[in-house]
């Protein structure tokens, strides 16, 4: 999408439709494919590190709307842990991910950003723009053994993780 439109309406009326969607849907990213939008567009409800600027509520999440963004691991380090996703509703497997990346996106204001992000949040841009491409987590797992429906997932694998 070339950035001039960012600011349009009808973009601007998505990226709010879209971050109501996923917090109703109690999600923490939604990429544009996902509701049958043909941008390269998700919105994601992350917690980012503010230790330079001061805060009135540093560990709030804040939803953040990234629009054609270009994802490069910041290091080699490969983490496997859960993920879940809303157009595959309750289910949870094991996918390995950078867990530093660095991304180059616009903002729902237009603007160039260049983020670091690192653990969850860089799991969520990942998962999200992964969407952007037609990936789905499935197809990022090593192996289907750990697929779960959540229910299972709750009684089983959640509970081996806090032994």
């Amino acid at each position: 999408m070339p950035p001039a439109e960012i600011t349009a309406a009808p973009i601007q009326r998505l990226i709010d439709d879209m971050t109501q969607t996923m917090l109703e849907y109690n999600g923490v990213g939604l990429a544009a494919p996902q509701v049958h939008e043909e941008l390269r567009l998700f919105v994601a409800q992350v917690v980012r590190d503010h230790e330079d600027e001061e805060e009135d509520d540093p560990g709030k999440p804040e939803i953040l709307a990234l629009i054609n963004p270009e994802i490069k691991p910041a290091s080699r380090r490969v983490e496997e842990d859960w993920e879940g996703c809303l157009s595959i509703p309750d289910l949870r497997g094991l996918v390995p991910r950078y867990r530093d990346i660095s991304v180059k996106a616009y903002d729902r204001t237009g603007r160039q950003v260049d983020l670091q992000a690192s653990g969850f949040m860089a799991r969520v841009i990942q998962h999200e723009t992964d969407h952007l491409d037609g990936v789905l987590f499935l197809d990022r797992m090593t192996s289907l053994d750990s697929l779960s429906f959540i229910d299972e997932f709750a009684r089983y694998h959640a509970k081996r993780e806090h032994e």
